[in-house]
């Protein structure tokens, strides 16, 4: 052998170094590869907890967005409506004020006419009393000439007496 190669020391070193890969793989590479494989998925699964705990809680925002929109529009909705039953009521009551004022206007001028026709009867009445009084004075009454004696002869029995 010229280089003193030794084909079977070859042999060996190749034998030596195939056993030692393998011992070398079934003991280090496969424990160590099934463990970065299980902290790669474990590390996946926790990404994919997280992606879906973010998917979650953006759904629950976009609910809670969405119950807040509503709440807004009833919201809305209920101020229109107590607005408009305040608009209503306001308008029933200025009804009902100007029904009673004009029951009170009404009532008033039937009072009043009521009262001027008592008054004009009244009045009508002491007229004819007066007139009545008047005539009866003015048929009663004599003659002035008359009345004239009449307070003289009263006044010369008053000095008899």
């Amino acid at each position: 052998m010229p280089l003193n190669i030794d084909l079977q020391q070859i042999l060996l070193h190749w034998l030596n170094l195939v056993i030692l890969t393998g011992g070398l793989y079934f003991l280090l590479y496969k424990p160590v590869k099934a463990f970065m494989d299980k902290r790669e998925a474990y590390y996946q699964d926790l990404e994919r907890q997280a992606q879906e705990k973010l998917a979650q809680a953006e759904r629950t925002r976009m609910e809670a967005q969405a119950k807040l929109d509503g709440a807004d529009e009833e919201i809305r909705q209920n101020r229109v409506k107590a607005q408009q039953a305040v608009q209503q009521d306001v308008e029933e009551q200025l009804a009902r004020a100007q029904a009673q004022a004009k029951q009170l206007l009404v009532h008033a001028r039937a009072e009043a006419e009521h009262d001027r026709e008592e008054i004009l009867r009244s009045s009508q009445r002491e007229l004819r009393k007066l007139a009545a009084a008047a005539t009866k004075k003015l048929a009663l009454q004599k003659d002035p000439f008359d009345q004239f004696l009449d307070l003289a002869e009263g006044g010369v029995r008053h000095e008899e007496h």
